[in-house]
């Protein structure tokens, strides 16, 4: 992905001609801009993130070895509130794809008006090749090294890619030590026993249901009947193939890192959910047929949802899509051109940024409870998640309606007159 650097006044430890992921963004961001008003002589504000740690994370291995991971936080804004967003252990980690997603975490807090700024977190590492020992001492460490630009107040972390409760749970430790007291608030996406939320696991799946549905009904499209195709089937895509099929779609596709099944039928999600849990992927899965990974892209389906990694629905496959609604599980997932080609074919792509907000409105709420020590019913969980996305789905539908736009660039309207509003009032100090 590259953006000319003669667009924008880059920062000098990017590099022009290699954007990556922060390129996607810089491009989502001019894309908004005349549609800001007097708010847009702020636009600067939102090409530049707040603050950006980079950190040595050296940890002595099973074998006595010490070995060095390079670690990230990003704080993209926060001019409506601290920093909240995921952690991420992956080997392709990088600066740039760390400010992409803080800033993507701060447009979707403001689109669905949680009072947070964006951030992000992540280490360059394959953490299969680790022992779990070796796994917990590289958390706690890199917990210790950006413990400075954390805390309940200051910036709040999360699950994300190979990341989960586990992980959060020592997040919370290694934070509660060095501060000498117990701090459930500075983490979300923790164990239920440790200040977690019900309902947090399936959050962000369940949300990508509701906004789909929301969708479907304001396009004139049945879910009952209505054909799935889902990449990636872990906690976002299983909940969201999940739900669908319990409201009588067909789940048809899955492709994840296993390989891609497709059974025109429809698949037995229950039965293939268990197979993953007990296999760690869709492969081989007994109630479906193999099918190439190219032509995962080409499937007859109505509803497609990237639920894996970002940047999968390029130039190369949107043209093959047959699905008339997309909706983004995966952060990122459709690149700009692809966004384009996918316009002009008539589909409707609900993007990352309001689909899969479930995920922090969930997290949100359990940091509320955190602070009040006072926690809620699934049943309130599930029904305030979706009256907040409803309504959020429901502002931006209106924008797009009222300014002739895509979803996407209407959501970042919402996000970005809130985000830049606030940084008007507030005012710049000194």
């Amino acid at each position: 992905m590259t953006t000319p650097a003669s667009t924008h006044a880059l920062p000098s430890y990017l590099d022009p001609n290699h954007l990556g992921p922060w390129g996607v963004y810089l491009q989502q961001v001019d894309r908004v801009t005349p549609y800001l008003g007097s708010l847009a002589r702020w636009v600067e504000t939102l090409k530049r993130p707040k603050r950006a740690l980079i950190v040595d994370v050296p940890i002595e291995m099973d074998n006595g070895t010490i070995a060095h991971f390079e670690g990230y936080r990003v704080q993209h804004n926060l001019s409506r509130g601290p920093g909240k967003g995921g952690v991420r252990f992956h080997q392709d980690v990088t600066l740039s794809e760390v400010m992409a997603l803080s800033a993507w975490m701060s447009i979707k807090n403001a689109a669905v008006n949680v009072p947070y700024g964006g951030a992000k977190g992540g280490i360059r590492v394959d953490p299969k090749k680790l022992s779990r020992s070796e796994l917990e001492r590289l958390t706690r460490r890199y917990t210790s090294e950006i413990g400075i630009i954390i805390g309940p107040s200051k910036d709040i972390p999360a699950p994300d890619v190979n990341t989960n409760a586990q992980v959060m749970a020592w997040m919370m430790d290694t934070y509660s030590q060095n501060v000498g007291a117990t701090s459930t608030g500075v983490v979300t996406g923790k164990p239920v026993d440790l200040g977690g939320s019900l309902g947090r696991v399936e959050a962000t799946g369940r949300g990508v249901f509701t906004v789909g549905c929301e969708a479907a009904r304001l396009t004139g499209m049945a879910i009952e009947g209505a054909r799935v195709a889902v990449q990636g089937f872990g906690n976002v895509g299983g909940t969201a193939g999940k739900l669908f099929a319990e409201a009588g779609a067909k789940v048809v596709a899955v492709q994840d890192h296993t390989g891609s099944i497709h059974n025109a039928k429809g698949l037995d999600v229950p039965a293939l959910l268990a197979h993953v849990q007990q296999t760690g992927g869709v492969g081989g899965f007994a109630g479906a047929d193999a099918m190439a990974n190219d032509e995962f892209w080409g499937v007859a389906c109505d509803i497609l949802i990237p639920a894996a990694l970002e940047s999968q629905i390029t130039q190369d496959n949107a043209g093959k899509i047959q699905a008339k609604m997309v909706i983004e599980g995966a952060n990122g997932p459709t690149t700009p051109e692809a966004d384009d080609i996918l316009h002009d074919k008539g589909v409707l792509v609900v993007p990352d940024v309001i689909a899969n907000a479930g995920g922090v409105t969930v997290s949100y709420f359990e940091w509320v409870q955190d602070f009040s020590s006072f926690f809620w019913t699934e049943e309130e969980i599930n029904a305030r998640l979706v009256r907040i996305m409803k309504e959020a789905f429901a502002g931006v539908w209106q924008v797009a309606q009222d300014n002739k736009v895509s979803l996407r660039t209407a959501t970042f309207i919402v996000a970005c007159k809130r985000m830049l509003h606030a940084r008007e009032m507030r005012g710049l100090y000194p």
